[in-house]
């Protein structure tokens, strides 16, 4: 076990407080959708915005271990607001590894001071938006979607095509730019606090200075570590949603399930069936922590090498991310389903709202096919081929 130090610690207890206050309305506001403004304003008010952003900078110089094991205790209470919080961090990164130093470094200055909120409509998948030059400007037009946390966001980082070469580009403008246009059109069956909605874009002026291309996407193995974090957030996310789920179901079971008729015992805890699901579901999400842990170590020490980081450090990395990825995502499905069969037909009902930790999970764990990442894996397994940098793993 990693000890904390007493800065972790004292930061950990920060976010279990703000975890315990947005469990208190998840559901509610699961049911409700939309954005969740008081939630992301208590996020801006703790400062928990700039944790990862070094203290020569204003942050808190935090490690990707702890914003990540943030990430996954607020997932218990409230994944919507786990995915917005990893993300932003996320984005704050895209800035480091894309941008020139002048750049990333007024932007860990603004976000620290300011306290500024990252949003995203960065979906290289998406090509209907693009770059041009009009009349000596550069400007965005078109529509971008699954765009997390653009609403109520005070920076967005933007990609797009360029019109006259077709590359991708990518940018970091503030979100209140004239010509955007943020959609409420995000109606999915989970993750409903996310804004993953559309966001358009007419005739949007981007300064040269915003354009995040020196040294850009895939320049380095140091650049590419960006769809590592990315990935590393939602196993924490999915991760948390698990968890999230059996301690549900554990206060559950203890307080509210009666014996089976048949059990022999007295009440539904000591019923060997139950015993015997919840030691498998404990032991899948150990295993899952495990996992998820390594990668968070190999994704630190990559990120310290920066600029020297090789081919194989961020192989390593990628590798552990990927492995944890595949069991998070297995194991939130799993015990977001299993959970039921310790609790009852009861645990049924709309008012236990159990159902919300399986919405979740499916709706995130499409994010992208996770049988890609077990094809990376087994051709480490079998060929130790290293996976190849891409935008998307």
């Amino acid at each position: 076990m990693t000890t904390l130090s007493a800065d972790s610690e004292a930061t950990l207890a920060l976010v279990e407080r703000l975890a315990q206050r947005f469990g208190e309305t998840a559901v509610d506001r699961d049911r409700l959708g939309g954005t969740a403004k008081a939630e992301r304003d208590a996020l801006r008010e703790s400062g928990l915005l700039a944790l990862a952003i070094p203290t020569s900078f204003g942050g808190g110089g935090a490690s990707w271990t702890l914003v990540f094991e943030s990430v996954r205790r607020l997932a218990r209470a409230d994944p919507s607001i786990a995915h917005l919080f990893g993300f932003h961090h996320l984005l704050l990164a895209t800035v480091r590894l894309f941008g020139r130093p002048e750049q990333w470094q007024i932007a860990y200055q603004e976000a620290a001071s300011q306290r500024l909120f990252w949003g995203n409509a960065l979906n290289p998948l998406d090509t209907g938006t693009r770059l041009s030059e009009q009349r000596g400007a550069l400007q965005l037009d078109g529509k971008k979607s699954f765009c997390s946390g653009a609403l109520d966001s005070d920076r967005l980082i933007v990609s797009a095509h360029r019109n006259d070469s077709n590359l991708l580009v990518i940018g970091a403008i503030p979100s209140n730019r004239a010509g955007l246009t943020f959609n409420h059109d995000w109606d999915n069956m989970g993750q409903r606090q996310t804004d993953s909605g559309s966001v358009e874009f007419r005739a949007v002026r981007v300064e040269p200075s915003e354009l995040l291309t020196e040294p850009g996407p895939l320049s380095s193995p140091f650049a590419a570590l960006r769809p590592c974090i990315a990935q590393l957030s939602l196993c924490n996310v999915y991760l948390g949603i698990a968890q999230g789920a059996l301690a549900a179901a554990r206060d559950y079971t203890l307080h509210q399930r009666k014996a089976w008729i048949s059990s022999g015992v007295a009440q539904a805890s000591d019923d060997p069936y139950v015993l015997h699901h919840y030691g498998k579901m404990w032991v899948d999400l150990e295993s899952a922590r495990l996992l998820t842990d390594d990668a968070a170590v190999a994704l630190d020490r990559a990120w310290a090498q920066a600029e020297s980081l090789d081919e194989a450090g961020r192989g390593d990395a990628a590798l552990r991310i990927a492995a944890a990825k595949v069991r998070t995502s297995e194991v939130s499905l799993d015990v977001s389903v299993r959970v039921f069969d310790v609790m009852g037909a009861r645990s049924t009902t709309r008012r236990a709202a159990m159902d919300r930790f399986f919405r979740n999970a499916r709706t995130h764990t499409l994010h992208d096919p996770v049988d890609y990442k077990l094809k990376e894996l087994g051709d480490w397994a079998l060929n130790q081929h290293l996976p190849k940098p891409s935008f998307y793993s």
